[in-house]
């Protein structure tokens, strides 16, 4: 199928068989930053990695799978932990080649008045997250939580070159019937 790369069985059995090369947020742009490469998205501490930058840290920086993390708080959730630092947050994305991001997670944060601080932080207004403030009131125990782009990894998986291929049902324009 000329929509599936060969040798996917390859690929995947050098994923599994890879080191997870884990990298700062800070690391990531300062890499990026001295690339001898003209991105169209800007690189700058503080802005959101775009799946270009993704992909050149994958692809031709580390040649292989990376997890980064501490990223700037500004950027991410306001349920993520913030860090001693105070500038970032507790979060990590799992980068594979060919895709970018394909895992996003974070440790959330257990204290409540730094989930108050949180809050304000980000313009999240009180009264439209009541129900949260209450699971959290009386305290909680650490955790963390992630998602997994299921359509990114059965891409990665299937070796299909356009995520379009990869959705059973996809949402494209002119394309929902009612």
């Amino acid at each position: 199928n000329e929509r599936i790369e060969p040798h996917r069985i390859e690929t995947l059995e050098s994923l599994v068989k890879s080191k997870f090369e884990i990298l700062t947020y800070t690391e990531a742009i300062d890499i990026l930053m001295k690339a001898n490469k003209k991105f169209e998205f800007p690189v700058k501490w503080g802005l959101d990695l775009q799946a270009e930058h993704e992909r050149y840290l994958c692809e031709e920086h580390i040649k292989g799978p990376i997890m980064v993390r501490d990223y700037p708080r500004e950027i991410k959730a306001f349920y993520m932990r913030v860090n001693d630092d105070d500038k970032t947050v507790a979060a990590v994305d799992v980068l594979v080649p060919q895709i970018g991001e394909i895992i996003g997670g974070s440790q959330r944060e257990e204290r409540f008045d730094k989930l108050k601080e949180q809050v304000a932080y980000h313009h999240v207004k009180e009264d439209s997250i009541w129900w949260y403030y209450e699971l959290r009131r009386y305290g909680t125990v650490p955790h963390a939580g992630f998602g997994l782009g299921f359509t990114r990894a059965l891409m990665y998986m299937s070796g299909m070159a356009n995520i379009r291929d990869a959705i059973p049902f996809p949402r494209t324009p002119r394309n929902a019937k009612f």
